[in-house]
């Protein structure tokens, strides 16, 4: 070979010494490993916190599906729905309150109509309080304040033509108040009270109205004959303690009384001439007659 061969010879076996002596380095094993892990934990981490996230919004909305409560939720705007709240109820009626039973309420008249009634009554007496000159007189207070014990229809007479409603209507304190007046279109007239607690006489279970006669008497017996069918009232006060029950005879029919707090009140209609007041009789738990008016000598039992 020229010089020029052996120079190729030479630089191939260099080469092929060269290519046995140098090896790459070796690959950092324990370093991929480890960056391998901490790739792992990052992505695991990654995971969980979105996991947290969508169960941090679980109990608003549980709260809003069950009706737990007030609760505020995210909107689609970002921002937040206010506080919702159960509805409200209806604030409590300024009115009297109602009787103890439906009876009480007679002739179609209704709590509402009842309450009107009332209404104009107190009205009345408060404007003719107002009067120059007039007496003083005992304020009787709200509507609120009073409960109804009996709302009937009235009949006229000749002193008082046309047909109308009675309302009777009591409160307790702050000082003890009966009320008897005479509603005829939309009118209150002929308004009797009673104030303070009845000091009655005797030591009587059962105490009729002194004033009762308002509401069982279309007209004296000497003003002529009544109206009939003709619908009467009858109320007065019971000893709790010692009356379970109350009737009232008027006519020839006995009407069964309502126990309300304290008082009676019984209504029916007499269908025939009558000479003699309401017969009222009480009876204790075991049925017993403890009260008759026919042998109470304060009761006017003949009619005037």
């Amino acid at each position: 070979m020229d010089g020029n061969g052996d120079f190729e010879v030479n630089l191939r076996d260099r080469l092929t010494l060269g290519a046995a002596t140098v090896r790459p380095s070796s690959a950092p094993l324990p370093e991929i490993l480890r960056q391998g892990r901490a790739e792992q934990r990052r992505r695991r981490l990654t995971v969980a916190g979105a996991a947290l996230a969508v169960l941090a919004l679980v109990p608003a909305t549980a709260i809003a599906l069950n009706g737990g409560g007030p609760s505020s939720r995210v909107s689609a705007a970002g921002g937040t729905t206010p506080p919702t709240t159960a509805p409200q109820t209806p604030p409590p009626s300024t009115g009297p309150a109602a009787p103890a039973t439906p009876g009480q309420l007679a002739d179609g008249i209704d709590l509402q109509a009842a309450a009107a009634g009332l209404e104009q009554c107190l009205a009345m007496d408060a404007e003719h309080a107002a009067v120059a000159g007039a007496p003083p007189r005992q304020d009787l207070g709200k509507a609120a304040d009073y409960r109804i014990l009996l709302a009937q229809r009235s009949t006229g007479n000749d002193n008082s033509p046309g047909a109308g409603r009675f309302i009777v209507a009591v409160k307790d304190t702050p000082l003890p108040i009966r009320l008897i007046c005479n509603v005829k279109s939309d009118k209150a007239s002929n308004l009797n009270t009673s104030v303070g607690k009845d000091d009655a006489p005797g030591d009587r279970a059962v105490v009729p109205d002194m004033n009762g006669g308002k509401l069982y008497l279309q007209r004296l017996s000497t003003e002529g004959p009544w109206k009939l069918p003709y619908r009467w009232g009858s109320i007065g006060t019971v000893d709790t303690s010692r009356v379970a029950r109350v009737t009232v005879t008027y006519g020839s029919v006995t009407a069964e009384a309502a126990l309300d707090h304290g008082w009676f009140a019984a209504t029916g209609t007499l269908e025939q001439r009558v000479t003699q007041a309401p017969r009222i009789k009480g009876y204790d738990a075991q049925g017993k007659e403890i009260y008759d008016s026919n042998a109470d000598k304060f009761y006017d039992k003949p009619i005037p």
